[in-house]
């Protein structure tokens, strides 16, 4: 029995694995497909990346969706860096209880509600104040800035736990003001999870369909509600040349951070010897 163990389990994993990653790997290959029919191969070929690259509509919307996502991970970790600082420094204050739930909120909230939520708030904003004019970029950031602070705040949260609080008072000790603490030591001790907290933001946004169906306007569509208008009327060899070169980033960039960590490990092991 224990030797089927290993067996069965391993099978599970590639099992798994291969659910996972052979989609894919098809979707790869099929980008080289010259046929326009994506199940149906018609030889090796280049031709949707090039006119992947003179698709002006999906190009104005990754470039429209690369935008949001990136102001979208600022602002959210600048707010969640400050509740999460609000939750953990402040210890029991009035109105906890309330804060901590309109922050997780946005965590168990269905996408289709926090779409419509927004929807309603801008038009209302509109028609009463003016702002925001139309639907656009700056909706869709609000709104995105909306689930995706949520988020952050629990990575910051989760990190400023477990940070040593003795250095701080150390440094107030010695004469150091708060803000100077917090910008001097705090900062540089919880950078790691501030650059998973901005990734996990900006993938999140870039990520999102729902939210932004009900937030965008005319002039204004992202890149997944591109790609899904057009899977809708069948898939086109262009969507499988534009995920394989998402995919080809991901991968990039994993193996870059990989290479960075790997070498920061080193670097601490030789400083601990």
């Amino acid at each position: 029995m224990n030797g089927r163990r290993p067996y069965l389990l391993f099978s599970t994993l590639a099992f798994g694995y291969a659910f996972l990653y052979i989609p894919i790997i098809l979707l790869i290959i099929y980008s080289f497909n010259a046929s326009r029919l994506v199940t149906v191969w018609g030889g090796f070929s280049t031709k949707w990346y090039g006119e992947l690259l003179q698709n002006d509509q999906l190009l104005s919307a990754a470039w429209l969706s690369l935008r949001v996502a990136a102001l979208n991970a600022t602002l959210a970790v600048a707010i969640g860096t400050l509740a999460a600082v609000t939750l953990v420094r402040l210890g029991r204050f009035r109105g906890r209880t309330l804060f901590s739930a309109l922050i997780s909120a946005p965590l168990v909230m269905p996408d289709v509600l926090l779409g419509l939520a927004s929807l309603l708030l801008f038009v209302a904003m509109d028609q009463m104040l003016g702002w925001p004019s139309g639907r656009g970029f700056t909706t869709i950031t609000i709104a995105h800035v909306t689930f995706s602070a949520a988020y952050v705040t629990v990575v910051m949260q989760s990190r400023l736990s477990q940070m040593d609080i003795s250095i701080e008072e150390a440094a107030m000790d010695l004469g150091a003001r708060p803000w100077k603490v917090f910008l001097l030591i705090t900062l540089p001790i919880i950078a790691p999870a501030l650059l998973a907290g901005w990734l996990l933001a900006f993938t999140l946004s870039l990520d999102d369909l729902v939210i932004a169906s009900f937030t965008a306007g005319p002039g204004s569509t992202t890149l997944p509600m591109v790609v899904y208008s057009s899977v809708r009327l069948g898939v086109s060899p262009q969507i499988n040349a534009l995920a394989t070169l998402i995919v080809a980033i991901v991968t990039v960039s994993i193996v870059i951070a990989g290479i960075l960590m790997h070498r920061r490990e080193r670097r601490l092991r030789e400083l601990r010897n």
